[in-house]
């Protein structure tokens, strides 16, 4: 499995760096750099301003006694959106906003839930392993 995603790893970061290379001869080399800068900046200020929100909508949920899963599944779409935003590329950069639209969020919340479910049913989920177990 490490070797999977370590493959996986490097294909991104190839395909990153050939995109950024692409992109540079299109429209030049300051402009690229302003452009991978502006898609940072973007991210981390999104990131507290979207994180923040999402994370006062759980706070007040809990508060009223419900269960916050909604808001916490779109608060790790937000943060995942943020970071593939502040990592330097255009493809993670376009993966990014998919995240933090909320028109197309709705659908990786559900993948995510998805995924969540089966960890959990099958008890594999590495967080709420008992040790020696």
């Amino acid at each position: 499995m490490q070797r999977k995603a370590g493959l996986i790893v490097l294909v991104a970061i190839a395909a990153e760096l050939a995109g950024i290379i692409a992109m540079s001869y299109w429209i030049g080399g300051w402009a690229t750099f302003g452009l991978l800068l502006l898609g940072a900046v973007l991210g981390v200020y999104l990131g507290m301003t979207l994180g923040r929100r999402h994370w006062e909508r759980a706070k007040s949920q809990l508060r009223e006694g419900q269960p916050p899963g909604r808001a916490v599944l779109d608060g790790v779409c937000i943060l995942a959106g943020c970071l593939l935003l502040a990592i330097p590329g255009f493809l993670s950069d376009i993966a990014g906003l998919t995240l933090l639209l909320p028109f197309i969020r709705p659908l990786y919340r559900a993948g995510l839930y998805v995924w969540l479910e089966k960890k959990f049913r099958s008890g594999s989920f590495p967080i709420f392993r008992w040790p020696g177990r």
